[in-house]
């Protein structure tokens, strides 16, 4: 079965697809490490969307048939936090976006004038949350504070004693307090003592070592599917076996083989009969997508997520480039499982049958996959200066590039199980 015709993206107007084909997030989170909402970096932000002038009925479709839907994809129903410059606040252009569901993130290059003060008092009127953005200690937009529901607070800008005096005086709860550029778990734990109530960064994405006690069973189950999958050889009754052995597993597989998105006449009742209609190639690639599900099932739902968004990009991206033998697929779906493991990068693929270029670029060490893992992660965190130098050096074309993120966010969207 090809696979793209398998999972056919959502329709898109031409003109959202175009704006929306430069866009990346990073998730906020709470204290139990929840998503709560996304930042929302664009190449063009909504400033850039009205370079015309004022928001005429025009300006308000392209937006409404853009923006809007990229909103829906992106965020997954959570809130989506998104930059605003002084003309943005003044002109009103953010009125565009619901306010159920957007928060008016006030940059730190904003004066809080009378304009801007009237601007923001309309917007938390009409039921916008109102963050600021890089607050620092004695902070020019302080008359901005008492509108404020969420202040964000950056670690690499301001001291320890410092984060600790601005939580005594705006929150912890009075204003929510976000710590940024939260880069360890060590980081998280320190900030969420003294009182930060929201967290955004990479922190999620490292393995949290918190005791030498063996992986649980049901994770030993996912990544022997995983090293069955991967071997040259495949055993099918062993496959299918382990397949059985794991109810979460045998449940999803067979919940996805019967959705509308592969539209099979009859009902696949069994694992067998699944694995055998999917052939080979398909059922390789379907088992270590679910097999990657479980493993990440009580970790974050944005490092699944991710994962899902870099596996099927990294295999759109594999016709343009050169790999050898290697499945782009996997090395994307397996570039985040040391995090969803809790467990070392290395460990994981001492237990797997990878190439050696897929396990070269796994460890962060020359491969000739790398310029492939370089694109994705600039990609997804917005880094859009490098993603254009590496598909340059790559002879590829940032834009129809850029598409394929796109369609790859869009993707996994679709087949994620939440």
């Amino acid at each position: 079965m090809n696979t793209t015709s398998a999972t056919p993206a959502p329709e898109q107007n031409p003109s959202s697809i175009q704006r929306l084909r430069y866009v990346a997030r990073q998730p906020i989170f709470d204290r139990e490490k929840r998503v709560f909402g996304y930042e929302l970096l664009f190449r063009d932000g909504v400033e850039n969307a009205f370079t015309s002038g004022d928001a005429d009925m025009a300006s308000r479709a392209t937006l409404d048939r853009s923006v809007l839907v990229g909103l829906d994809m992106l965020c997954d129903g959570k809130r989506a936090f998104v930059n605003c410059t002084r003309d943005t606040l003044i002109k009103g252009l953010v009125t565009l976006l619901p306010a159920n569901s957007t928060v008016v993130e006030v940059l730190e290059s904003v004066s809080p004038d009378p304009d801007v003060m009237a601007a923001v008092e309309r917007l938390k009127e009409s039921g916008y949350m109102i963050a600021l953005d890089d607050f620092v200690m004695n902070d020019a937009r302080e008359p901005l504070a008492e509108m404020a529901d969420i202040i964000k607070v950056e670690l690499k800008l301001t001291t320890a004693e410092q984060r600790i005096a601005m939580v005594k005086r705006y929150g912890p709860w009075k204003r929510r307090m976000l710590a940024e550029k939260v880069e360890t778990q060590e980081e998280f734990a320190a900030a969420r003592e003294m009182g930060f109530v929201y967290f955004q960064g990479y922190f999620f994405r490292r393995p949290e070592m918190i005791s030498a006690n063996e992986m649980p069973a049901n994770r030993m189950n996912y990544l022997r599917m995983l090293q069955a999958v991967s071997s040259p050889d495949l055993d099918m009754q062993q496959l299918e076996q382990l397949i059985k052995g794991e109810a979460s597993i045998c449940y999803r597989l067979l919940r996805y083989l019967n959705s509308p998105m592969f539209g099979f006449r009859n009902e696949i009742h069994s694992v067998k009969h699944g694995l055998a209609i999917l052939g080979e190639r398909e059922m390789r690639r379907w088992v270590r997508l679910v097999a990657a599900v479980g493993a990440g099932q009580d970790s974050s739902s944005d490092l699944l997520l991710s994962s899902l968004v870099r596996a099927r990009f990294a295999e759109l991206v594999s016709p343009k480039v050169a790999h050898g033998d290697s499945d782009l697929f996997l090395m994307g779906l397996l570039s985040l499982i040391d995090a969803m493991l809790e467990m070392p990068m290395e460990k994981v693929v001492e237990m797997l049958p990878l190439d050696k270029d897929t396990r070269m670029v796994l460890l962060g060490q020359p491969s000739a996959l790398r310029p492939v893992h370089q694109l994705m992660l600039a990609h997804e965190s917005g880094e859009w200066e490098a993603a254009a130098r590496v598909a340059e050096s790559m002879h590829l074309k940032s834009e129809e590039i850029a598409g394929l993120y796109l369609q790859a966010q869009q993707w996994a969207r679709e087949v994620s199980l939440g």
